[in-house]
């Protein structure tokens, strides 16, 4: 079995990953996302049976749904339980990678629980939905201060947005239209008053 420590940025990772048949120690850098999803997909190709640890992330689901697809073993951990097992103060991207193959290995490792896929789409889902009536609800309430800014009654105004909700907005429901009257639209032209002189 290979047990990874990988220690993830949104550009590239660093892993450090030993054999645990023959005890080889490695390590590597691989940028995202071709060099990292070639070098993960040449394992599979050999068979390996793989484990790899990382922090928990925000930016790392393609590279969870590339473990998953490649049915190898992801162990997601508390980033800050992981800090305070640093001996060291200094940090650089290998002593990371190390110390979480090193919690692997003792089987300290802080993992966490994490969703299922399906469960994570239905939270993306409603988070997407929420920030939706958000923005639906900020435009409303500007329409709202600009119709009454334009002197519209308030029960002319709710009367409106609830035409508007259901998506037909006849033009008569907020005033006369746009080009015979709109504050801020010029209406028709006025007449020429220079008159023409009687020579022309």
């Amino acid at each position: 079995m290979l047990i990874i420590g990988c220690d993830y940025h949104p550009g590239f990772q660093q892993i450090a990953f030993v054999d645990t048949e023959t005890g080889e120690l490695q390590e590597r850098r691989l940028q995202h996302r071709e060099e990292a999803e070639k070098f993960y997909r040449e394992l599979a190709a050999q068979g390996m049976k793989v484990r790899v640890g990382m922090e928990a992330s925000g930016h790392a689901r393609w590279f969870e749904r590339l473990l998953a697809e490649l049915n190898f073993e992801l162990w997601i951990g508390d980033a800050a339980e992981i800090r305070t097992k640093r001996v060291r103060k200094q940090k650089t991207d290998r002593q990371d990678a190390e110390l979480i193959l090193r919690l692997m290995l003792k089987d300290d490792f802080p993992q966490i629980w994490v969703p299922s896929w399906e469960n994570r789409d239905l939270r993306q889902l409603l988070w997407h939905r929420h920030r939706m009536v958000q923005a639906r609800t900020r435009i409303m309430n500007r329409l709202q201060a600009v119709a009454l800014n334009e002197g519209l009654r308030e029960e002319e105004v709710v009367a409106g947005m609830r035409t508007a909700a259901t998506g037909v907005v006849p033009l008569s429901s907020l005033g006369e239209p746009a080009t015979t009257g709109s504050a801020g639209v010029a209406g028709p032209p006025e007449p020429d008053d220079r008159g023409v002189d009687a020579g022309d």
